[in-house]
């Protein structure tokens, strides 16, 4: 750990020994003593952790000389240490930023050792914070959060690089499991906001009636219950992200009060009089079409047109080609390394049944996939018959996409054929059709046998 470097500037030569000797008592810290204002400035290069100063020093008072640290090095913590306990002097240098101001007497030296410590401590904290911020930005690079070459990703990616250098509001769209989340935290975290809060909120998930005291947040005694003051996601975002998942399930009310806070930039928390200004950049997501939504009178056409800003669609799995293939080894090797597995690779076949599978939980499915595959599988590569297909909704989803009557055809004979282990006589008699018609497909490849 390399020493914390201290500037003490004190004029009283005695004094200022007796300092430098108590915090000398910690070996980490390394003491630098100056008689002037003047020295002290002269070495700023050094890049001190923290300053301590003598209020009246002759050739400057503090707050000149604290003044000249803010200039040269912002962000430096320094304590004011007085003969004089004045507290409009106190009062008025807390206003410009001292971290601390101590007056001289016989508990000075403890009350300053106290002082160092607790501002060590912050900005250890505040050091912890800056690396997980950092490594989040990393985390969501966005060719890691989305895996893929496909044109329609490619399209995805240069959106997200647009969202992220300005502060537009972005509504994100795309069926259940496409990844919105994922993406608005990589707009967040490549944004100039990436170092502010990144708050998330399911509208879905929180019943109607409490969702603006979630949102806004409520004073004490606002409502039954409502027995301390609660601060809102929207004030947990200021001058971060707030992310509003599953915006069209946004009741009519809720979506003219929002109206009014993105409109104005501040908002009221419940039972409260007191105005909140607000800097956020407002990410949304649905799987809806609003613009339908609208039409039917179920969503306010200015609520849509205020949060539209840049939109984003993300395409479902079935539509991104070999990204499945991508995806698939990402989370299989994923999981491998996760529970100390060896290498695990895919046989031809099953690569084939997962490039005709349309997928209809799209990216979550295919990891949960995955991770089953893994443990289905003899330790060394996953086949076809490693691959299980156990969607509640796979049978809803049959006309996601326009196919001919032909095509139709063959992804009914497919889902029967996976439902029941590849069991031509059952699916014939399921399907109440000839045998020889399953066979025919499998003889010209337009199933897997």
């Amino acid at each position: 750990m390399s020493a914390y470097h201290i500037f003490i500037v004190e004029d009283d030569k005695w004094y200022g020994e007796i300092l430098q000797y108590h915090l000398s008592l910690n070996p980490d810290y390394q003491i630098t003593r100056f008689m002037n204002g003047k020295d002290c400035l002269a070495q700023l290069h050094q890049k001190p952790d923290l300053i301590t100063i003598d209020y009246s020093l002759p050739d400057m008072n503090g707050a000149e000389l604290l003044k000249k640290v803010q200039q040269a090095n912002p962000g430096t913590p320094v304590i004011v240490i007085s003969g004089q306990e004045d507290i409009a002097t106190a009062i008025d240098l807390y206003k410009k930023g001292i971290s601390d101001y101590i007056v001289k007497d016989d508990h000075t030296k403890d009350m300053l050792w106290n002082a160092v410590n607790r501002i060590r401590e912050n900005q250890s904290l505040k050091k912890e914070v800056e690396v997980l911020r950092e490594e989040l930005g990393q985390k969501y690079e966005f060719e890691k959060v989305i895996k893929g070459s496909s044109e329609s990703i490619k399209k995805v990616f240069s959106l997200m690089e647009k969202a992220a250098r300005t502060n537009i509001n972005v509504s994100i769209t795309g069926e259940t499991g496409t990844g919105k989340e994922l993406v608005a935290k990589a707009i967040h975290y490549h944004s100039d906001r990436k170092k502010k809060p990144f708050v998330a909120i399911n509208m879905a998930a929180i019943p109607s009636e409490l969702l603006e005291s979630e949102l806004f947040g409520h004073e004490k005694g606002a409502f039954t219950g409502a027995m301390v003051r609660k601060i809102g996601k929207f004030e947990e975002a200021n001058q971060g992200t707030i992310f509003l998942d599953e915006i069209g399930e946004l009741d009519m009310n809720l979506q003219s009060k929002l109206l009014r806070v993105l409109q104005e930039r501040e908002l009221v928390r419940v039972g409260g009089s007191e105005k909140i200004k607000l800097d956020i950049r407002l990410v949304v997501a649905t799987h809806k079409n609003l613009a339908e939504q609208v039409k039917q009178g179920r969503f306010r056409e200015d609520f849509y047109y205020r949060i539209m800003g840049l939109p984003i669609e993300l395409p479902p799995l079935r539509d991104r080609g070999n990204d499945v293939l991508v995806l698939a080894k990402y989370f299989l090797d994923d999981f491998c390394k996760q529970n100390k597995l060896g290498a695990i690779q895919f046989t031809p076949k099953a690569k084939e049944r997962l490039l005709k599978y349309h997928f209809p939980g799209n990216i979550r499915e295919l990891k949960s996939m995955m991770d089953l595959a893994a443990v289905m599988c003899d330790g060394k590569e996953i086949s076809d018959q490693d691959i299980s297909f156990n969607s509640p909704r796979a049978d809803q989803d049959l006309f996601a996409k326009e196919k001919t009557l032909k095509e139709y055809n063959i992804q009914i004979i497919e889902y029967f054929l996976n439902k029941y282990q590849r069991n031509v006589v059952q699916v014939a008699d399921k399907l109440d059709i000839g045998k020889s018609t399953i066979y025919k497909m499998i003889q010209d490849k337009e199933i897997e046998a």
